[in-house]
């Protein structure tokens, strides 16, 4: 550089999502990616993983809204918020996750007039069933998509039913392999951990119904019935105001009758996972492509799961797993009978093809790639 060359400045680089946390626990290699070459902005709601995201580098904006609500007062009240914020900071392109910042999102940055990308990272509650919410959520889609520069999917299945539904412009559509995983993060432990010595499934999800928590105490209960010596492990959070929400109550009381042990929400889920020997994931809940069940497969842990959109893109049946039928505990019962039944040998060899998988399918460099196609030109 000489010394009369200007200096270029960086553009700066919007996400926008429903929470820090899922910014922080899905995204945080997306933004080591960016921060070197751009200003990057998160615009969420606030929580404790606010913190960890500025220590990354990240401007912040925290913005109240409710991503459970269904009053359309307070979702116009989001998109008058957003577009005064994209206003005040002119971001020079914009990322949307989950549905209502891909739709308030996607129409205020449009009424700037900003580039932006909507994140399809799943259908979710609102695609679970033929209904006024369903109906009203894909007409607002249907007009929100039309002012994005694409729209990306983490799944074919769920790029089909938009095109289908004419929701969104095919040409728009670009598939991702999910959100990808960072496999020297999510390695194998390569020396013997200290463990109990009975054999133990861990669960690591939402608590939400749909998410199949109720299906794996369930099956945990037809397999303690039969006097086996087998843990079942469950970690993740509740969601307060959820319709589809697991109670503390419900949780207590599985505990109190010894059928789970539920150790919270884990900041980070590696120390389970290495105890674990098998991954369990019964959802029947509208899915991207679980990040639960890449980041078991990267640590080479088998996995069973249901045979439903996005979960199915993870595992091989009889190779890295096996697929239970849908919404149905006494079939996800018999596959985790049928791991228990495996030697040692076999359960090591499913985990190291579960790696391979992910390591081909899934690792995030292909999606920074994606990223950086979409932000050339700015």
């Amino acid at each position: 550089m000489t010394e009369n060359e200007p200096v270029r400045q960086k553009k700066k680089i919007a996400l926008v999502a429903n929470s820090a946390w899922s910014v922080y626990n899905f995204r945080l290699d997306l933004i080591r990616h960016l921060i070197p070459h751009y200003h990057v902005l998160v615009i969420a709601p606030s929580d404790e993983f606010t913190i960890e995201l500025t220590r990354e580098g990240c401007g912040f904006l925290d913005i109240e809204f409710n991503n459970r609500s269904e009053n359309p007062f307070q979702d116009y009240a989001l998109y008058r918020s957003l577009k005064r914020i994209y206003r005040e900071q002119k971001p020079d392109f914009i990322f949307h996750y989950v549905i209502k910042p891909n739709i308030y999102g996607s129409l205020a940055a449009a009424a700037c007039g900003i580039e932006s990308v909507a994140v399809v990272t799943g259908l979710g509650y609102a695609f679970a069933r033929q209904n006024w919410l369903n109906k009203t959520v894909s007409y607002l889609y249907k007009r929100a998509l039309k002012r994005t520069k694409e729209v990306w999917f983490l799944n074919k299945e769920d790029a089909e039913i938009f095109i289908q539904r004419k929701l969104v412009d095919g040409l728009k559509v670009k598939i991702l392999p999910g959100e990808g995983i960072n496999p020297e993060h999510f390695a194998p432990a390569f020396r013997p951990v200290a463990r109990t010595k009975a054999f133990q499934f861990l669960m690591s999800t939402r608590l939400l119904k749909s998410k199949g928590v109720r299906i794996y105490v369930d099956a945990a209960r037809i397999l303690l019935k039969r006097n086996r010596d087998i843990r079942f492990e469950l970690i993740g959070f509740f969601e307060e105001h959820h319709p589809d929400s697991i109670t503390e109550a419900d949780i207590r009381y599985w505990q109190r009758k010894g059928v789970i042990h539920y150790s919270g929400f884990a900041k980070d889920v590696r120390p389970f996972l290495r105890q674990a020997d098998c991954l369990v994931f019964p959802s029947f809940y509208s899915e991207g492509v679980p990040r639960c069940l890449m980041e078991a497969a990267a640590m080479e842990i088998p996995i069973i799961t249901s045979l439903n959109r996005g979960c199915k893109e993870v595992v091989e049946s009889g190779v890295n797993g096996y697929l239970c039928a849908v919404n149905d505990a006494e079939d996800l019962a018999r596959k985790m009978e049928a791991m228990i039944l495996l030697s040692a040998t076999e359960r090591a060899a499913m985990g190291k093809k579960g790696r391979e998988l992910v390591v081909a399918k899934f690792d995030v460099q292909k999606i920074l790639v994606e990223y950086d196609r979409a932000l050339a030109h700015i």
